[in-house]
């Protein structure tokens, strides 16, 4: 499934309150970014929004009960740092510029130590 054109606007709506982002397609969703850190992404499901999580956010999306993205590839499981951003946060510019802020500085983290 391709991202919904209607989701993604409203996403990019929402983020009014985060300065200096870019998003831009790829593998057949919406990635997001802070420079070259990737932070958040619409995947090929369409219509979640999600944020890149670590030790340091992970808590948060997990009592808000949130999940990774799982996927299944050459019959494997596979999982990456995406987790979905609850509705009643996106729906928040302020809060979701918060959340937004803590997930790319975890995106810049992980560039950083791979470098």
């Amino acid at each position: 499934m391709a991202v919904n054109q209607s989701y993604l606007n409203y996403v990019i709506g929402q983020l009014s309150e985060v300065p200096d982002f870019t998003w831009k397609k790829m593998f057949g969703g919406v990635g997001f970014f802070r420079g070259d850190a990737m932070w958040g992404a619409i995947m090929s499901d369409g219509d979640t929004f999600r944020l890149k999580v670590d030790a340091t956010n992970q808590a948060v999306f997990e009592a808000a009960g949130s999940s990774p993205f799982a996927m299944e590839m050459k019959g494997k499981q596979m999982s990456m740092p995406y987790w979905t951003v609850p509705e009643h946060v996106v729906a928040d510019p302020t809060k979701l510029s918060e959340w937004v802020e803590v997930a790319a500085q975890v995106a810049e983290r992980k560039k950083k130590k791979k470098r």
